[in-house]
């Protein structure tokens, strides 16, 4: 598995991240996640959608709960053909808890626990701490990647602007 150093950090100590570098303009790995209820969603149900998948270490910190929040609040702005979606190592329960508690009902949660395979074909593993990197995705209908910002600071929001400019030239 190739591993790759100096992309990311965390509060200035530099990480190694596990798996491939994607590239835009690529196809958009397949990945079998878990959902809240435990059942599993690739990312070819999104086939025929804007997608934007959100990495993040743990929605039980203060910076995932406030971006997962605010892409929460982006998506009821961007239109029914665009999804949003959070993924972190966090269990289903504890995604389904976190998202009942923020009141997150327009991202869908989804779970990189059991095998770390999202972690791994994006490219956003951390190595050290079995967490993902902050990372964002942005999928076309086609399941062609046409946006990637890996935060190099973990602790750092995402560009948000960034991001809703990258879907906006899609819709």
């Amino acid at each position: 598995m190739e591993e790759h150093t100096g992309i990311i950090s965390m509060k200035g100590n530099p990480l190694t991240l596990l798996g491939d570098q994607l590239q835009i303009g690529a196809a958009a790995p397949e990945f079998e996640l878990l959902d809240n209820e435990l059942s599993k969603v690739k990312r070819s149900s999104f086939h025929g959608r804007i997608c934007v998948i959100s990495a993040v270490p743990s929605l039980d910190t203060p910076v995932c709960d406030m971006e997962t929040r605010r892409f929460n609040e982006e998506a009821g702005n961007l239109g029914p053909d665009v999804s949003i979606i959070t993924v972190s190592m966090d269990l289903p329960f504890a995604q389904k808890r976190w998202c009942g508690a923020a009141g997150v009902e327009k991202v869908m949660t989804l779970s990189d626990h059991f095998d770390a395979g999202f972690g791994t074909a994006y490219g956003v593993l951390i190595k050290e701490l079995r967490l993902l990197a902050r990372a964002v995705f942005v999928v076309d209908r086609e399941g062609i990647i046409r946006y990637i910002q890996i935060v190099k600071e973990v602790t750092n929001e995402p560009d948000y602007d960034e991001v809703i400019e990258a879907v906006k030239n899609l819709v």
